[in-house]
């Protein structure tokens, strides 16, 4: 394994406040207290705060949330590899957040796909994001972060299955947490329709039929392969049901739905 370092951020004063006091104030207001649920895995988005900040506070402040996380992300910068898994710890403006060495190195283990890289996390924000409400929820929180590429289906289901396997030799809970906006740039009404379509499939945990689905209707969710590959996994640990927590996009904030990004958080038990 590498030599771990510390990941500076690469998204704080942009997506979200970038000092500590303010970014506390920010997450409290996104995540108020609520009753806990155990989940599998929580879908969120990764935009900028004020878009879409409540809409994951929402779905991660429902969740009860281990000191284990793994998290997978989307790659929008093409950087690294395609199956990146971050060997660093990571800076936020209010903590510091160690890798879980242990589960990392059970990851390597079982995932031939799985390269340690931290090229691929570099400029990505799809997974920094969400660490000040995890933060939040779990102070003691260590992270495994995984950064995905375009993956065939096939793929996804090999990368589910070393997963589970790596979950099970890790033997302690875990959180699954997977990063993705929903459909980019339509009008609300297409992209609610897309949408819709979309999480459809994520409410029936059928991972297979989601990535389909979004490749046939050309819908623009830049997470599909995170969010198929947690399905998986979490239906290889039993999942019963998905709950669909929030639902919204940039519109209700920018004024503007000619052109809309989806935001949905959704819960996998």
């Amino acid at each position: 394994m590498m030599k771990p370092l510390l990941r500076p951020p690469v998204a704080a004063g942009r997506f979200y406040a970038g000092d500590p006091a303010s970014l506390r104030a920010e997450v409290a207001r996104c995540m108020p207290e609520q009753d806990k649920s155990h989940a599998l895995a929580v879908i969120v988005p990764h935009a900028g705060y004020i878009y879409s900040g409540a809409t994951a506070g929402a779905a991660l402040g429902r969740a009860k949330v281990p000191a284990g996380v793994l998290l997978l992300g989307p790659n929008h910068t093409g950087l690294g590899h395609g199956c990146a898994l971050s060997p660093d710890d990571w800076q936020i403006p209010c903590a510091d957040i160690p890798a879980n060495r242990d589960l990392n190195a059970a990851i390597l283990r079982h995932c031939r796909l799985v390269q340690e890289d931290r090229q691929a996390h570099s400029r990505e924000h799809s997974l920094e994001v969400l660490l000040p409400f995890l933060h939040r929820a779990r102070p003691d929180l260590q992270i495994s972060a995984l950064c995905l590429g375009g993956l065939r289906l096939a793929q996804c289901q090999e990368l589910a299955t070393g997963l589970h396997a790596a979950l099970m030799a890790y033997g302690r809970p875990v959180l699954l947490v997977a990063s993705t906006d929903m459909n980019h740039y339509e009008s609300r009404a297409v992209g609610s329709r897309k949408d819709r379509a979309a999480i459809a499939r994520i409410l029936a945990l059928d991972a297979a039929g989601l990535f389909d689905t979004v490749r046939q209707e050309h819908i623009s969710v830049c997470g599909c392969v995170p969010v198929t590959v947690a399905l998986l996994v979490a239906l290889a640990l039993g999942a019963k049901k998905a709950e669909l927590v929030r639902y919204t996009d940039s519109g209700e904030v920018s004024g503007d739905t000619a052109q809309v990004v989806g935001y949905a958080a959704l819960l996998i038990v």
